[in-house]
């Protein structure tokens, strides 16, 4: 599986872990929430959903079809075909949530799994956003190294472009340092009282967001 599909397994996986769509639904909030999607078209988010279904993860009901009718018993045109997760495909779901590697740093990936931050434990939170942390300070130092050797052969717009990117790359950084001190201090609060660590429980681990005093947040899938 190529890393590009596979971060489209995840995204499909955890949409459908909230509600059964169909395929109009998935696409348009592939395309809306999950700004890395809005190139994807129907020809590529259908052969994900047939193997999706073909490994036991989904099922395909009919909308409006009585209980235990398959979506293959009904051929109305006009039929809309549901993606439902099964208890397998939940449970597929979670193992991908608890993958906390280089994969889950890179541009891409890093957006969709932080999109689905809300389902993710607070442990594998902090992995992926530290991990996201020193990609991104190592892309940092090589920008200023390669700027400091080339600066004098770029011309003042080349050089503005370069600035830029490293002020976007700066302007992440600053963002993950943010997140990743609020994840501690959430998880400094729920270790001292236990009231917080029942309601933590209770939520699923949610939260961690830093709160805001103005201005806007990165996107985590630019």
């Amino acid at each position: 599986m190529s890393r590009r599909s596979g971060i489209l397994e995840f995204a499909v996986l955890g949409l459908l872990r909230e509600s059964p769509m169909h395929g109009y639904e998935l696409r348009k909030r592939l395309n809306t929430s999950l700004g890395v999607f809005r190139a994807f078209s129907y020809g590529t988010l259908y052969p994900c959903l047939k193997a999706l279904v073909a490994n036991g993860w989904l099922v395909e009901e009919t909308s409006g079809a009585p209980d235990g009718v398959p979506a293959t018993a009904l051929t109305g045109r006009r039929a809309k075909i549901v993606y439902r997760l099964t208890p397998a495909g939940k449970e597929h779901f979670e193992e991908l949530l608890s993958h906390s590697g280089p994969d889950a740093w890179e541009d891409e990936h890093f957006g969709v799994r932080f999109a689905f931050f809300g389902q993710t434990s607070r442990d594998v939170r902090m992995r992926v956003l530290e991990g996201r942390r020193s990609r991104l300070e190592e892309r940092l130092e090589k920008m200023r190294t390669s700027l400091a050797r080339t600066r004098e052969r770029l011309d003042d717009y080349t050089l503005e472009l370069q600035r830029h990117g490293m002020e976007s790359v700066e302007r992440e950084v600053r963002w993950l340092n943010e997140l990743i001190e609020s994840e501690r201090a959430g998880r400094e609060q729920r270790t001292s009282d236990p009231a917080a660590q029942d309601e933590s429980n209770q939520s699923g681990d949610a939260g961690g967001l830093p709160r805001r005093r103005g201005g806007s947040r990165p996107d985590p899938s630019e």
